[in-house]
């Protein structure tokens, strides 16, 4: 029994070292150079290794139109929010005063001086809304826009990753040779525990 335990115990270790000089890559490529911060990630359990993202930061680091399309994105971004803040603390404050306005009048008990300080609220926040109709189309384009960039960007990211890994399967072929031939083992090895006696 103990001979047959050896037997395994070699067999295996045997088919799992051909099995890595077989799979060896043929030339070093961006897949390889990600491959341990992947893999990294995952042990540590964060799950966070984004392998389309990590290839095109492997990417990123040797071509100046790469940078230079990501500085001009970070740019935009930061443009974006500094563009809009502006119009946003303006409207988002006079959004808030119309708010008060309008709980400040529950106290009142004239209902007389009532409706007119509602109806003059009213009034003021329907004509702010007409002045700032148009600045808030134009904000929410502005989003639109940021979004549809967004989209392409990521887009984009996967294209330039996608010849990447195709690289690295055509450099890592998975042949069949070796299972193959494991399973001949296997089933050799089965034959002599069937017939020991």
């Amino acid at each position: 029994m103990k001979k047959i335990f050896v037997t395994i115990a070699l067999l295996l270790l045997t088919v799992s070292c051909s099995q890595k000089s077989e799979n060896n890559p043929v030339e070093n490529n961006v897949i390889d150079q990600v491959e341990p911060s992947v893999s990294s990630s995952l042990k540590s359990g964060r799950g966070q290794g984004n392998m389309v993202l990590d290839i095109y930061s492997e990417l990123l680091k040797d071509d100046k139109n790469l940078q230079n399309l990501e500085q001009k994105i970070e740019n935009i971004n930061k443009e974006t929010n500094v563009v809009i803040s502006e119009y946003e603390k303006v409207i988002g404050k006079s959004d808030s005063f119309y708010i008060d306005a309008q709980q400040l009048t529950r106290s009142i008990t004239d209902s007389l001086a009532k409706k007119e300080i509602e109806r003059d609220i009213k009034f003021s926040s329907e004509r702010y809304d007409l002045k700032t109709k148009k600045i808030k189309d134009l904000i929410v384009k502005i989003n639109q826009n940021l979004s549809i960039i967004q989209d392409q960007y990521t887009i984009f990211k996967i294209r330039k990753a996608l010849p990447e890994i195709e690289k690295y399967q055509n450099a890592n072929p998975l042949k069949t040779d070796s299972l193959e031939n494991f399973i001949n083992k296997q089933n050799q090895l089965l034959n002599e525990l069937k017939n020991v006696k």
